[in-house]
């Protein structure tokens, strides 16, 4: 059997990229999560670094709703100030070694109150880590604020106005996440009429634990300016061409859609149709510790499942700065900047496949 080349890795790892579909809670380092754990009397089945990060990696799922069930260990450790600020700085780190030089937390602080903080003593606790990292580190973070489908409907408009009371002071969107089957977004269209109403950009999970409905309705009834996933789209050519022909990013999760079952192989996932269709498209991690990726895994498994050439990857990473919710300006700057980066990458690559 072939083997990845270590110098296609490392080009990969060098260049310059944007995750924009991440969630906070599903990316801790499993040595603090153990260490959290440990200091606040929390069970856990294992007790090295190693067995934990194993452990956590979900690949026994049967649907989306048994993947997101792993979360509850996060969440536990993710109740005070002290940790959440750990964990949002941690992130930025471990982004930046990686390459990624922008990224989206996306995380429902809801979820973080269950140890009596208020939903501010959240935000400010989770922006103050992304700010330390990103000061150490250069790369750039920023906050999407969720809500979930399951929860009952003022929650999501609770969510929705606390992303807008943070909006310019480090949130860039308002994102609805959780098990689809059963819970339209449409139930939660107060929360989005109200965050476009304060100018707030939009994404949804969408086409992921449901059908293309899903994603119709995340676009036109609660006005979707990305689709977090967006795996099932190609089930609806009209959608499809909907989507394409609007410029409508998907975030695309290749490995966690594979554990969820959304598609059967990473060589199954559409991403490679939505590609070749001209569909504008990013690749992202979703969940670095329950999915156990980093982005350069995502990308060289791209590489190897789906044919990509490192041309196609640089393009790849380009797009998911133009995809970003950062303001126009800084959006442009940073871009431009990038693109220059990846084009000196690419004059140094002299062909490297990503075989041996």
């Amino acid at each position: 059997m072939s083997t990845v080349n270590p110098a296609f890795i490392e080009i990969v790892q060098r260049m310059p990229k944007a995750d924009l579909h991440c969630h906070l809670d599903g990316s801790l380092r499993p040595s603090t999560l153990l260490e959290l754990s440990t200091e606040r009397g929390l069970a856990l089945p294992v007790h090295t670094a190693s067995a934990l990060g194993a452990w956590m990696l979900v690949d026994d799922a049967r649907n989306l709703e048994d993947y997101l069930a792993r979360f509850e260990v996060t969440l536990a450790v993710m109740q005070d100030i002290v940790a959440l600020e750990r964990i949002a700085h941690e992130f930025v780190l471990d982004a930046a070694l990686d390459g990624v030089r922008y990224i989206e937390a996306r995380f429902c602080p809801a979820l973080n109150v269950r140890g009596g903080l208020s939903l501010d003593d959240v935000m400010q606790a989770v922006l103050r880590g992304l700010a330390r990292g990103e000061k150490e580190s250069g790369t750039l973070a920023r906050v999407i604020v969720c809500a979930l489908r399951s929860f009952p409907w003022p929650h999501a408009l609770e969510m929705a106005e606390l992303a807008v009371a943070y909006k310019g002071r480090g949130v860039v969107a308002f994102d609805l996440a959780g098990g689809e089957s059963g819970n339209p977004a449409s139930d939660h269209a107060l929360a989005f009429d109200y965050a476009r109403q304060h100018d707030l950009a939009v994404t949804v999970h969408a086409g992921e634990g449901d059908g293309p409905t899903s994603i119709r309705e995340a676009l036109h009834r609660c006005g979707a300016d990305r689709i977090g996933h967006g795996t099932r789209l190609r089930e609806d050519p009209s959608l499809e061409a909907y989507v394409i022909d609007h410029r409508i990013t998907l975030e695309v999760c290749p490995t966690s859609n594979v554990q969820t079952r959304v598609v059967s192989t990473f060589g199954e996932h559409p991403l490679a149709r939505y590609v070749v269709m001209g569909a504008v498209v990013t690749i992202n991690t979703d969940n670095r510790l329950m999915s156990g990726v980093s982005l350069t895994d995502e990308y060289v498994r791209c590489a190897q499942h789906l044919n990509f050439d490192i041309d196609t990857l640089a393009m790849l990473a380009i797009t998911s700065f133009d995809s970003s919710f950062l303001p126009h300006v800084e959006r442009e700057a940073l871009r431009e900047s990038i693109a220059i980066e990846v084009g000196n990458i690419l004059a140094d690559a002299d062909d490297v496949t990503v075989m041996l």
